[in-house]
């Protein structure tokens, strides 16, 4: 079993670590200075601790606090070269943490989905350990980018899931309008997303060619697609991601001024 820790159980901390217990594969210490966020996940880890010393023990060890704490962490952090500090702090350089740690350190940004096992993340570094992609895979799918790609990857993956929320909610709030019970209409779109995502990460056709395969001629589906194509939703959607983008590379900037 690969000995991980993670320290910061908030949100994406807590859903890692879910995610991590879901398969089996890890011994896993949580660390927090919180109390209650170590009893959220009691249940799912082998120890608990606010003792940053103790987290160091492990041989992945996952630093998941706000941004403007990771230098703090760090400077507490005593690793070896022989371990592996896995940042996941939007916005902080892999330089930026390896001029404070021994450790190798990798870089990824993953999503809540770590949770159900379902999560996307992009990862960085310039040595990736067999112990990181096994814990990756554990938990979802992942995409090795430079550090370069890094802001625009978190702005697809990490921000992503809140823009699809956004869709499901539309055609939610579409289904009500046209006579869905709430739940009904819930439960429809959302396991539409699910089924449609399913369906790209396994099929080898492109997108285009997988929107024709449901687009029947003289269909509904190609009368709701005019409407789609004619419209500037996709701009909309580039748009949020280009500005999620721009913030997390002014939130780089504010670290490398550092």
């Amino acid at each position: 079993m690969v000995q991980t820790s993670v320290i910061g159980c908030g949100n994406m901390g807590s859903a890692l670590i879910t995610g991590l217990h879901r398969s089996g594969n890890h011994t896993v210490t949580a660390c927090d200075l919180d109390p209650d966020a170590l009893e959220a996940v009691a249940d799912y880890v082998d120890h608990t601790t606010t003792d940053v010393a103790e987290a160091a023990e492990a041989d992945v060890v996952v630093v998941a606090v706000k941004p403007d704490i990771v230098g703090a962490v760090l400077d507490d952090l005593e690793l070896s070269p022989e371990q592996t500090l896995v940042s996941i702090a939007a916005g902080v350089s892999t330089d930026y943490v390896g001029a404070r740690t021994d450790a190798n350190v990798v870089r990824i940004m993953p999503n809540l989905a770590a949770e159900t096992g379902n999560m996307a993340a992009a990862i960085t570094g310039d040595d990736v350990p067999d112990e990181v992609r096994t814990l990756l895979d554990d938990v979802g799918e992942f995409a090795e980018v430079d550090e370069s790609q890094m802001d625009i990857a978190t702005a697809v993956n990490g921000s992503g899931p809140a823009f699809v929320f956004y869709l499901i909610q539309a055609m939610k709030e579409a289904g009500i309008d046209g006579g869905l019970e709430p739940d009904d209409a819930e439960t429809l779109a959302a396991q539409t997303f699910k089924g449609a995502a399913e369906t790209v990460l396994r099929s080898d056709e492109d997108l285009d060619d997988l929107i024709d395969a449901v687009c029947s001629p003289n269909g509904t589906t190609i009368e709701g697609m005019e409407v789609l194509w004619d419209s500037t939703a996709k701009e909309d959607v580039a748009a949020a991601v280009n500005a999620a983008e721009e913030r997390s590379a002014e939130l780089a900037a504010e670290f490398s001024d550092e």
